[in-house]
C-alpha cells in the first residue's frame, strides 16, 4: 500500500507519470466517481486528484476523509482551479518545514 495514484484531466496529470506515478485519466463526474472509488479499494497509500474532479466529486472525498488512509490531497490543474489544490500543497509544505514557503520577509520589495 504504499503506492501514488493520480486522477484528473489528462493533460493535467499525464506528466506525473514520468515520477513512477500511477496515472488515471478521466473525463465527466461519473467516470471520476467510478475510478475514484476503485481506487479506495487499498492499493495506494496516496490520491492526488485534480481541484476540478474534486469539486464534482465533494461528497466522495468529503466520505473518506475521515479515513486516514488513503491521503486524499488536491492538486491543481491546467483549467478550472478554485485556489484549494495550491493551498494544500502549501499546508503540507508548512506542516513538512515548519515554515510558510510563500511568506516574503524580504524587505526591498515594498
Amino acid at each position: 500500500m504504499n503506492r501514488v495514484a493520480v486522477i484528473g484531466d489528462y493533460d493535467s496529470i499525464y506528466g506525473f507519470a514520468a515520477l513512477g506515478l500511477d496515472i488515471f485519466a478521466v473525463e465527466g463526474r461519473d467516470e471520476g466517481r467510478e475510478e475514484f472509488k476503485k481506487l479506495l479499494t487499498g492499493q495506494y497509500s496516496i490520491i492526488y486528484i485534480v481541484e476540478s474532479l474534486a469539486e464534482r466529486l465533494k461528497e466522495e472525498i468529503e466520505q473518506q476523509s475521515e479515513n486516514l488512509s488513503p491521503a486524499i490531497i488536491l492538486i491543481p490543474g491546467i483549467k478550472g482551479n478554485t485556489g484549494e489544490g495550491v493551498e494544500n500543497v502549501k499546508k503540507f509544505v508548512e506542516q513538512a518545514v515548519g515554515s510558510d514557503i510563500l511568506f516574503s520577509n524580504d524587505k526591498s520589495e515594498e
